[in-house]
């Protein structure tokens, strides 16, 4: 396995073009794997697949993240949306990729991580009695947060989302005028950057029936491993729907070490 990070130059029009259609970002992320065929699978579901996420830092930093079974050739990439004149150095591409496994490996029960996950939280709903259900997005903060923080998805995902002392936390918990419960700020996890896509299936079908339309949000926060194996597989098979939109990748981070007293 293989993590690899890519700066987007937001300045190209290709990057533009790129940024505006998850679908055609996609293309190109498949694109980067010589072996694989437009029609191959990007793995099963007890396989590890190509999960690629967008991190929108800032208006001119934007990142590209690919976890993949194989080392990718982002070439294409930077001649479209990166530096091509500073990727002349065969030292510095334009993106880097590290081999994954390793720190996979070094997973263990009980280890926090700070994490981020961009996601497309949705629930089954049924309008009338009688009709099948539908999938639908969760729209508000508190259902999107309540998604991640359902019990039973945590536990096949192999973490635990880690509470704040109490002495942190400042908007107590309760119901919303749904009566549905809400967590305050209970839990070390914020929701920001929703996005709401809406593009169409293909280039030859402009139909407004035929668009495709996807929430996302992505979700920081901080966790600890309570099944090594089963966030082995969150990591490289992702989490939620929509994948190939740009979702369902999580990614770990070291915690930060507190600052001496004093500096």
């Amino acid at each position: 396995m293989y993590l690899t990070r890519f700066r987007v130059n937001t300045a190209r029009p290709g990057a533009r073009r790129l940024l505006s259609s998850p679908q055609a970002l996609h293309a190109a992320v498949m694109a980067s794997f010589p072996d694989l065929l437009p029609t191959t699978s990007t793995g099963g579901a007890e396989g590890p697949r190509v999960l690629w996420r967008l991190d929108h830092n800032a208006r001119a930093e934007v990142f590209l993240y690919v976890v993949s079974p194989h080392r990718p050739d982002l070439t294409h990439l930077v001649e479209q949306a990166g530096w091509p004149a500073a990727a002349l150095n065969p030292d510095t591409p334009g993106w880097q990729s590290r081999p994954y496994t390793p720190f996979l490996d070094r997973l263990a029960a009980g280890g926090v991580w700070e994490f981020r996950l961009t996601a497309n939280p949705v629930h089954q709903i049924r309008r009338k009695d009688g009709e099948p259900t539908k999938r639908t997005a969760h729209l508000t903060p508190v259902h999107q947060q309540g998604w991640l923080l359902d019990p039973q998805r945590q536990e096949r995902a192999g973490f635990r989302i880690l509470e704040k002392p109490q002495d942190q936390r400042l908007l107590p918990g309760g119901t919303t005028h749904h009566n549905h419960p809400h967590h305050g700020d209970r839990y070390q996890l914020t929701v920001r950057d929703e996005r709401a896509l809406s593009f169409a299936k293909s280039r030859d079908d402009r139909s407004q029936a035929h668009r495709v339309k996807v929430v996302t949000v992505t979700f920081d926060g901080r966790l600890e491993v309570t099944d090594p194996d089963a966030l082995r597989r969150t990591l490289t098979q992702g989490l939620g729907k929509a994948k190939a939109y740009g979702c369902g990748l999580m990614t770990l981070a070291p915690v930060p070490t507190p600052a001496a007293p004093g500096k």
